[in-house]
């Protein structure tokens, strides 16, 4: 498998008697979980997913070659990952979490707020997570209007200066 990859599932449990898993989705992608799609774990191995479908708020996977429990319960706790290069181009102004995270976040004045170490999903605006070298965190909600540059050869992103926000105190 090539590298880097990036995790589109974990597998939780097995479900029922004839090899299903109940996988956590972390995949945008809506083909990712179609019949005939490769995941990979940790280790390599490849899985060619036979069928999927919706268990609320996860899916119920059939992988080729598990067919009972005893099978699907060896892939418990997997992580399950795809090639960085099988990701679809995104349009501009859009990023994939994995490309942000590491970025420096600054603001047009120049104050450091930290290392963006995680991006979380919400259904309005996604929020990004930044990190300074005191431990102190700013969220920073990802809105067109605060967004000045993101520059992702140099990892590095500029945000609008936002009383409250980026300047405490003010």
């Amino acid at each position: 498998m090539e590298r880097p990859t990036i995790v589109v599932g974990l597998v939780l449990k097995p479900h029922g008697l004839r090899g299903e898993v109940t996988v956590q989705s972390r995949s945008d992608n809506p083909d990712r979980w179609t019949s005939g799609s490769i995941v990979f774990d940790e280790a390599g191995a490849r899985y060619r997913v036979t069928a999927a479908r919706t268990h609320g708020s996860r899916l119920l996977v059939s992988f080729e070659g598990i067919a009972d429990r005893t099978a699907a319960e060896g892939l418990r706790g997997r992580t399950l990952l795809v090639p960085e290069s099988w990701l679809p181009d995104l349009p501009d102004g859009e990023w994939w979490p994995h490309q942000l995270e590491g970025c420096q976040v600054v603001t047009e004045r120049g104050r450091d707020l930290g290392i963006l170490t995680e991006v979380i999903a919400n259904p309005a605006n996604d929020l990004w997570v930044a990190v300074d070298g005191s431990g102190n965190e700013t969220l920073v909600p990802v809105l067109k209007d605060l967004l000045v540059k993101v520059d992702l050869p140099a990892k590095r992103i500029v945000v609008r200066d936002v009383p409250g926000l980026t300047t405490p105190g003010d």
